[in-house]
């Protein structure tokens, strides 16, 4: 009877040779990863040394070529794909500011949207309102010559638009001001000749109204007011166009709106004699300077041409250094493809671990993938993205025909920590894209590819606000969470391992809705 057994045994390891080890390699990961999490360490670097990395720019790269050497020395192939380039390329340096006064002096709080100009060295001048009409951009023109012009509307990231649609909608302004300007002298004229009481209309506003004559009369810079956390983004408009012969040519500063109404109280109100000095060490690189996808990989044993992605974006806005956005897709990332590798799993599926270029400028790196690789679309399993704050896996909601699958492939999951609870819902079908959202994975899930992802919560209560941090000069290292995103990282690995090593391809029954014929 016994050796009845030990023939059953054998038989069992011979037609499922994997099961031992694979459950070997999950506690292997669950060990590391609880014992010897390194997720802070990738973020470290990728924050800390590199810092705020657009595309354009050299911090990109260098935190591109950093990860694919990480990769390297733990085992998995790798490869830059190119997925795009940059006209002109752009790099960030430290900036300064200061309000200088006879009685007092204020050090000032701003930031710069990318691709935007620095200062050409210490620059220091008077201040100066806009604008509004004709008869004043003459009236102050000559004064226009070193000063720094406060200018109209709120900042929400972006720059002053200097586009051909932008110079049309301040033409046709101007025109109304014009009008307007009329108007007001007449009542000004029966106000004093009549005793009227006629109070004057309000001219049309446009940010930067006089922008291309107020650059051409030497002006230093453009001063708008900001909300605090200052956020900062890119010139859009003007990037696919822009080359090293049109960068913008003086600094778009976005100040604290607190000290904003300070100096416009100063300049309108008090009309005191002082200046503001800015150091802005804003740098371009002469272009064309490509940009590239990040895409590491462990070959399937089994099904080679099938893939299961974990994926998060490694450009980030530089007024901050990309902390969260995001930083929680790419150190947790880069520790479950650690964690996989050294633990001697042998996939039946190739995990493909991929860092995706130009998210912030337009999901550029997931849409030149899709193109690039249409033959894997139908055969990726799930992609797994995360772009979002630092909290923990709590679960994760997939269509009924995968659900008994993953109730499986996450049962481990429950035992690594019982602080992090975590469960298997169903989720019903959702519409199908048909144009791309706001994060990488939209673009796969307009092709039909599977996108679920984890449902996240802040279970001990950090009081993380992600509005604080989202494309703002808050989005640091400091903001993450540690126990957080080294428990995003086990989760990730075991979970991912556990698709790749499914027997049969996850169905894609019941991701999206029917499209009525």
């Amino acid at each position: 009877m016994k050796r009845f057994y030990m023939l059953v045994a054998a038989v069992c390891a011979l037609s499922f040779p994997n099961a031992g080890a694979q459950d070997k390699a999950v506690k292997q990961i669950i060990e590391a990863g609880t014992t010897d999490n390194r997720t802070m360490e990738h973020l470290d670097v990728l924050t800390n040394r590199f810092g705020g990395r657009p595309i354009g720019s050299d911090a990109y790269d260098n935190a591109a070529e950093w990860m694919m050497r990480e990769y390297r020395k733990w085992g998995l192939e790798v490869k830059a794909e190119k997925a795009g380039e940059m006209g002109v390329g752009f790099n960030r340096g430290p900036w300064f500011g200061k309000l200088l006064s006879h009685d007092h002096g204020m050090t000032l709080h701003f930031a710069t949207p990318s691709y935007t100009s620095g200062t050409k060295g210490v620059q220091r001048g008077h201040v100066l309102f806009e604008p509004k009409t004709e008869a004043e951009f003459r009236g102050m023109k000559h004064r226009l010559k070193g000063a720094w012009v406060l200018i109209s509307g709120e900042n929400t990231g972006w720059p002053i638009d200097r586009s051909a649609a932008g110079d049309s909608t301040r033409q046709a302004i101007k025109q109304e001001n014009e009008e307007i300007a009329k108007k007001n002298a007449e009542l000004r004229r029966r106000n004093w000749e009549k005793g009227e009481k006629n109070e004057m209309l309000p001219l049309k506003e446009f940010p930067a109204l006089f922008y291309h004559e107020m650059v051409e009369a030497g002006v230093l810079g453009f001063i708008q007011s900001s909300p605090v956390p200052i956020r900062a983004l890119y010139d859009r408009k003007m990037v696919d166009s822009m080359t090293f012969d049109n960068v913008p040519e003086v600094p778009d500063i976005k100040l604290d709106e607190h000290q904003f109404d300070i100096i416009a109280e100063m300049v309108r109100e008090r009309r005191e004699d002082f200046q503001l000095e800015f150091d802005i060490r804003n740098h371009f690189r002469l272009g064309p300077v490509p940009y590239h996808n990040i895409v590491a990989s462990i070959r399937g044993t089994k099904y080679p041409d099938e893939y299961v992605i974990v994926s998060g974006h490694l450009d980030s806005f530089d007024s901050a250094t990309g902390g969260i956005d995001c930083g929680t897709g790419i150190g947790p990332m880069m520790e479950a493809a650690r964690l996989i590798a050294q633990s001697g799993a042998k996939p039946k599926r190739t995990i493909l671990f991929i860092a995706f270029a130009g998210e912030e400028f337009g999901l550029l790196g997931a849409k030149a993938y899709c193109k690039a690789h249409p033959e894997q679309l139908p055969k990726i399993a799930n992609l797994f993205n995360r772009d979002g704050g630092p909290e923990p896996p709590v679960g994760i909601g997939v269509s009924q025909a995968m659900y008994e699958d993953f109730v499986k492939i996450c049962e481990p999951v429950k035992d690594i920590n019982p602080d992090f609870p975590f469960e298997v819902t169903v989720r019903e079908p959702r519409e199908r894209p048909k144009v791309p959202g706001g994060v990488d994975a939209e673009v796969f899930a307009v092709e039909g590819v599977p996108t679920y992802t984890f449902t996240t919560e802040d279970v001990k209560g950090y009081d993380f606000d992600y509005g604080e941090i989202w494309h703002t000069e808050r989005d640091l290292y400091t903001k993450n969470i540690p126990e957080y995103q080294e428990h995003t990282a086990v989760v990730t690995a075991v979970v991912v391992l556990g698709v790749a090593n499914l027997e049969k391809q996850l169905p894609r029954e019941g991701v999206f809705k029917e499209e009525s014929k």
